[in-house]
């Protein structure tokens, strides 16, 4: 069996720091600058502990350093080392990774990043070679990409034991992030590459809400507003769920970034960790998400911002889900999910959670911490 292993050692970086994304140089060094640290390969680690039982019996190709290398030794893996590529040349990296590991013809590229590493790949192999995605970016809108690290990880296994359960097509999508962080979405399909089918397992493309939800969302924010407290921070997420919230309190909207509200009036706007961690201190918080459409995600997808030091600064109780009831529907039965990159932060989601989907209704749904 031969696998074909790619790491984007910089993917994700922007998210705890608030750049939605690290495309570009100009970008990379800013995240560096305000203290970003390389996430993806602890995730890609969580995917290759799945495929353990077959350390004796599965041949991994791969690129020297973070790209792969480092990852698969420290599990006890022996990989066989393609080419040692500068981590920060860019896109090319993972493009020339791909058609390497296609030449020699892999079973299937296992590889971490966001969509803009799924669009490395697309551009390099199109659909000549299965693939599975750890998420690990930022933006997560490509259908390629398993729930989470360690499913990624149980799907490779399973389709290197058992070919037979087939492939299907997969989207690959990517949006600008430049338009991304002014606020706009721009969604582009830039194709479709092969992956295993395992719905159970997949995360579908990011769905967004309906027309028909606008009342209960009203309906939410209305009631959001009124519980607010005197003297407590209000750490609001990203999304357009949230985005009445604001409006109500007639303030600015940062929509796809974190904004922080004490007395019904606006603190900061678009803020990231850090700045999150000073604003607050040691005083009393809370924090509003919402849930991603056709994902589940409440922590770890869009909103790296809040991330486990401002959860468990928070605390868990201190925490506010809302979202209306198609859009937990369009779940069809999925847990929410949490994937802070913190297992202890993690674990403290486990069960269960009240969610807002109207302003008189709540409803209690199954939390998985990844």
């Amino acid at each position: 069996m031969k696998l074909g292993f790619i790491v984007n050692p910089i993917a994700g970086m922007g998210g705890r720091v608030g750049l939605k994304g690290t495309d570009g140089p100009e970008i990379l060094e800013k995240a560096r600058q305000l203290g970003a640290v390389p996430e993806s390969p602890d995730k890609a680690k969580k995917a290759l502990t799945s495929l353990l039982p077959l350390i004796d019996k599965l041949q991994i190709y791969t690129y020297g350093g973070s790209m792969g290398e480092e990852e698969a030794v420290s599990l006890g893996f022996n990989p066989i080392i393609l080419g040692d590529i500068n981590n920060s040349s860019g896109p090319e990296s993972t493009e020339e990774a791909a058609k390497r590991m296609a030449e020699i013809g892999v079973d299937l590229i296992l590889f971490a990043g966001g969509d803009g590493t799924a669009r490395n790949i697309y551009n390099a192999i199109g659909a000549e070679v299965p693939v599975i995605g750890i998420p690990a970016g930022v933006k997560i809108h490509s259908a390629v990409y398993a729930s989470h690290p360690k499913a990624a990880g149980e799907i490779a296994l399973k389709y290197l034991r058992d070919k037979s359960i087939g492939t299907k097509e997969a989207e690959v999508m990517d949006i600008d992030e430049k338009s991304f962080r002014e606020g706009i979405v721009t969604a582009r399909l830039y194709g479709y590459m092969q992956i295993p089918i395992e719905p159970e397992l997949i995360q579908t493309t990011k769905s967004g809400g309906l027309g028909s939800e606008e009342d209960a969302l009203e309906g939410i924010a209305e009631r959001i507003v009124d519980d607010m407290e005197e003297g407590v921070f209000y750490i609001v997420g990203s999304g357009t769920s949230t985005r009445p919230i604001m409006e109500r309190l007639g303030l600015p909207n940062t929509l796809l970034g974190i904004d922080i509200v004490k007395n019904k009036a606006l603190v900061a706007s678009d803020v990231n960790e850090k700045e999150i961690l000073e604003i607050i201190e040691d005083n009393r918080a809370k924090i509003i998400v919402t849930v991603i459409g056709g994902q589940g995600y409440i922590f770890g997808r869009g909103n790296q911002q809040i991330s486990a030091e401002v959860i468990k600064k928070v605390g868990k109780d201190n925490i506010q889900i809302i979202a209306t009831k198609n859009k937990l529907l369009s779940l069809k039965g999925r847990p929410l999910l949490v994937d802070t990159g913190n297992e202890e932060v993690n674990s403290m989601f486990k069960g269960y959670m009240k969610v807002l989907i109207s302003s008189y209704m709540e409803t209690v749904e199954r939390v998985e911490g990844l």
